[in-house]
């Protein structure tokens, strides 16, 4: 039968609006629910083995298919009774929310995540269980063959064996291991398909066969890194809490074809889970990779790494080696600083982050603005007066409520600290690192949205990022060029400007120099409004931006008892304007600690960062 015409444009418009209704909905989305395997036994070696096996390739594969757009979300990260990803997941499905309304399929196993995928995969990278450092040399061959990371076993019932033995016999493209199981790397001879002659380590040796392979090629853009515990995790799984292998973390940096490693950044002694290996073998590895990756960047863009030296597992007095725990945190950030590169600290304890490849696409607004406060507008609340003087017999504190310098940190914390009920009623100066939008940008997001006017942002530690700018600079002044410097401020000043940032919390000097003139100048530009960094004089104005030195941390859960050593502090102090620091505190101990110190010292007054900048930079002027 002939259509007509009335009737063509009829079945036309139709087809318009299904096709318009589709592209609106977007693509269905898989929910992979693996919680379940929090619930793994760590005293059974098996159960630990096949979860580490289910968790790695999942976050693989979460990598590779949210590369371009959200399509798999992963429900695992716990914290105590509070389920991280569950949680998100439901805030952003409600109505209006950015994922209300998407159609969604739920599965429960990665064999049926794989299966419902397998458009996307090329096949398996294969790593050695007796090697361990193949496993996360394995996590970036992954995002750059599109490939699914899994351990070589053929025991009944593996992964391996499920996924490459049976069906859907997935191909094994790159081997790590060789395919009769003997180990490929050896820490003798040549690497495998180089020239390149062993480094006497085999945890090592992998390492370097990825420079050769996948750097040194440019087939790794090598603009992210992940700082995470390589497989020999399996052998003390429960020496910190049950989600610390950090392999949910991988998918963010497998969507970005980034590298990984862990290893030691001391040089003064064999790496604890390598003793065997030449003196030095695991720092001069790492001072290769993040050589290759700045060259790789022209020495002009910074390299995004995520993690922390895993202090409970490894290179450190706990695990007998020489060092302490903190001191190892800035032996790493002091040397990551030579090299245009900064850390997004996934430390332990809270070190587990889910589905940053899928938050990465969250919608997020160009700029969120802050004021600022006028002069005028302190002397009518009477802290300034007529002449712009500051009343010099008040006590008047900050203090830095952290630490938020960690993706990991910021997403598991706010559902416990920052929605409390007491916020709200105490000025508060949230010290959040704003490059945690690239990995968390939906709660960055949602912090702004339910903020206070009592709430305000700085940036935490030492930026946007956490590297050490007088180590930069000084590399600068080693090189005879600017190039350190003038990287991390282009860095810096474009997460300042879009998250309306103005004053710097913290500035972790660390072991490193003192910031100078160089770093000094760039940070006048980005964070005009006040630093406090650790090497400096109690207070000063560098141009016109105020330097406030560091003071204690408040680190007792009883907050009669850290406010007695804030007044003590403030009572040893000879100028007016006081700094602490809490640390995943929530705000009703942040509430009580203020009423009992002004209890107790009733010249106290506590500021907004607006206020207390405002006014510090008063008193010096004067």
């Amino acid at each position: 039968m002939r259509q007509t015409a009335s009737s063509q444009v009829s079945l036309i418009f139709s087809f318009l609006i299904i096709f318009i209704c589709t592209v609106c909905r977007g693509e269905e989305l898989v929910y992979l629910n693996l919680r379940h395997l929090n619930q793994v036994d760590y005293a059974d070696s098996a159960a630990v083995l096949a979860m580490w096996d289910e968790l790695h390739a999942a976050s693989t594969l979460q990598g590779i298919v949210n590369r371009k757009k959200p399509r798999l979300y992963v429900d695992y990260v716990v914290n105590g009774q509070k389920a991280i990803d569950a949680h998100w997941w439901r805030l952003y499905r409600r109505k209006g929310e950015w994922l209300s309304g998407r159609d969604t399929l739920t599965l429960f196993s990665v064999e049926e995540a794989v299966a419902h995928f397998s458009g996307e995969l090329r096949g398996v990278v294969a790593y050695d269980s007796h090697v361990p450092s193949t496993s996360n040399v394995a996590s970036a061959v992954a995002g750059i063959e599109n490939l699914v990371a899994v351990r070589y076993d053929k025991a009944p019932g593996s992964l391996y064996s499920r996924l490459c033995l049976s069906e859907p016999k997935l191909p094994v493209r790159v081997w790590l291991v060789r395919e009769d199981g003997t180990p490929l790397f050896t820490g003798e001879g040549t690497l495998p398909g180089c020239k390149r002659a062993s480094s006497g380590s085999v945890k090592c040796d992998p390492y370097l066969w990825f420079i050769e392979q996948y750097m040194k090629t440019g087939r790794c853009p090598a603009r992210c890194a992940g700082y995470y515990p390589d497989q020999m995790w399996r052998s003390m799984p429960s020496r910190v809490n049950c989600n610390h292998h950090q392999l949910t973390n991988h998918d963010f940096f497998v969507s970005r074809k980034g590298f990984f490693f862990d290893l030691s950044p001391w040089g003064d002694e064999p790496a604890t889970d390598d003793p065997s290996q030449p003196l030095g073998a695991d720092l001069r590895t790492l001072q290769e990779l993040l050589h290759t990756a700045d060259s790789l960047g022209k020495g002009e863009k910074m390299c995004h790494i995520g993690g922390f030296p895993a202090w409970a597992f490894k290179y450190t007095q706990r695990v007998g080696g020489k060092h302490e725990d903190v001191a190892t945190e800035w032996q790493f950030s002091e040397l990551i600083s030579h090299y245009n590169a900064f850390k997004d600290a996934d430390a332990i304890d809270l070190g587990a982050q889910a589905n940053a490849s899928f938050w990465q696409h969250f919608p997020l607004r160009k700029r969120y603005p802050q004021s600022w406060v006028k002069r005028k507008d302190l002397q009518a609340r009477g802290l300034l007066d007529s002449e712009g003087r500051v009343d010099t017999t008040r006590k008047y504190i900050i203090i830095y409520v952290g630490d938020y310098d960690a993706a990991s940190w910021l997403s598991q914390m706010t559902p416990l600290l920052w929605d409390a009920q007491e916020r709200g009623v105490s000025p508060m100066m949230w010290c959040i690192s704003p490059v945690l939008a690239e990995r968390v940008p939906h709660v960055m997001h949602y912090i702004r949205q339910t903020a206070s006017p009592l709430d305000y942002f700085a940036a935490a530690d030492n930026g946007a990022g956490y590297m050490m700018p007088g180590t930069a600079e000084a590399q600068d002044l080693a090189e005879g060029t600017t190039r350190h410097i003038d990287a991390w401020e282009a860095h810096c000043k474009k997460f300042y400007r879009q998250w309306g940032l103005t004053v710097t919390g913290f500035v972790i000097d660390g072991n490193g120099p003192a910031m100078g003139k160089r770093s000094l100048d760039a940070y006048a530009r980005f964070s005009p409004n006040g630093i406090v960094p650790q090497k400096c004089e109690p207070a000063s104005l560098y141009g016109q931006m105020p330097v406030l030195r560091s003071d204690w941390d408040l680190v007792s859960n009883d907050p009669h008892e850290a406010a007695q050593v804030l007044v003590d502090r403030i009572h040893q102090c000879q100028i007016p304007f006081h700094w602490s620091r809490c640390i995943l505190k929530s705000p009703a101990w942040y509430n009580e600690v203020v009423r009992e110190a002004c209890r107790l010292e009733p010249s106290i007054q506590l500021l907004d960062a607006p206020t207390f900048f405002t006014l510090l930079r008063c008193w010096l002027q004067e």
